[in-house]
């Protein structure tokens, strides 16, 4: 028995417990965590073949900014680690390959070898590179399954400072602008939401959920398609559009009425 306590006050003995606590922990993590190589977390995105595929879309028309290797030039960030729902929503939308560096990449027509094909194989190859946030499926982003209640309240604490009350978009400093969310499909939204595109902050999965993220969909897709009972929105940017139009309108109004009784004035004195 006192051999067994010397044992345990030698002073070795307090480093091969960590040791221990570390291998153990170490060895349990090895058994819990998924095997297998990067590559194979590309097969989420799609088949193993849209790797080799997307690499060669990559080379020929990214590569130039982000690096032959996507580990990013002066002209480009790095993409190692951006996931498969990056490059789907920049793409999709138009915004990249960019054709005009500046403060933001704004929404355009697709180029001619853009097509949903050659988005899998490119979003497939950057997710092979060090994973990342992958797309969403389907019923992730239905508006139907959301509650537009519930997503008015979210996107009223989260966005209206930049998207304003109905995502209409608002501009921002330096030359940057929150764009418009009418246009912007239910995935591109929540694709959004999971990666934060240029001056956008990241919301992820612990930020906001998931059904979070689907009841702001359908929040946001149910106001744009509601009809304005004014007969005109005036781009929805709220009261500042809207007190300008009624001052003008009323300035104008008060100038011909004051107009008209000076003319019916002189008629009566002449």
């Amino acid at each position: 028995m006192n051999s067994i306590t010397a044992r345990r006050r030698h002073p070795l003995a307090r480093f091969a417990v960590v040791a221990l606590a570390l291998g153990l922990l170490g060895g349990g993590y090895a058994l819990a965590a998924p095997t297998g190589s990067t590559a194979d977390a590309a097969v989420a995105s799609g088949k193993a073949d849209d790797v080799a595929q997307g690499k060669d879309l990559f080379i020929a028309h990214c590569a130039s900014c982000h690096g032959l290797n996507a580990e990013g030039t002066k002209s480009g960030p790095t993409l190692v680690g951006v996931g498969a729902a990056a490059v789907d929503f920049q793409v999709s939308s138009g915004r990249m390959p960019a054709s005009d560096p500046g403060a933001q990449a704004p929404r355009k027509p697709l180029d001619e070898w853009v097509t949903p094909q050659a988005i899998d194989q490119l979003a497939a190859y950057v997710q092979s590179l060090g994973g990342g946030p992958t797309r969403p499926a389907a019923e992730q982003v239905d508006p139907a399954k959301g509650d537009p209640a519930k997503g008015g309240e979210l996107f009223r604490a989260n966005c209206i400072q930049c998207h304003n009350f109905v995502g209409a978009g608002g501009a921002l400093t330096y030359g940057k602008y929150a764009p418009s969310l009418n246009e912007s499909s239910p995935t591109q939204i929540y694709e959004a939401m999971a990666t934060g595109p240029q001056a956008m902050p990241v919301f992820n999965d612990s930020t906001i959920t998931p059904d979070q993220k689907r009841d702001m969909i359908a929040y946001i897709t149910s106001v744009r398609s509601q009809v304005d009972p004014g007969g005109s929105g005036l781009g929805r940017i709220g009261p500042v559009t809207e007190g300008l139009v009624a001052w003008i309108a009323g300035i104008s109004l008060l100038v011909l009425a004051a107009i008209w009784i000076t003319a019916k004035k002189r008629q009566a004195h002449s």
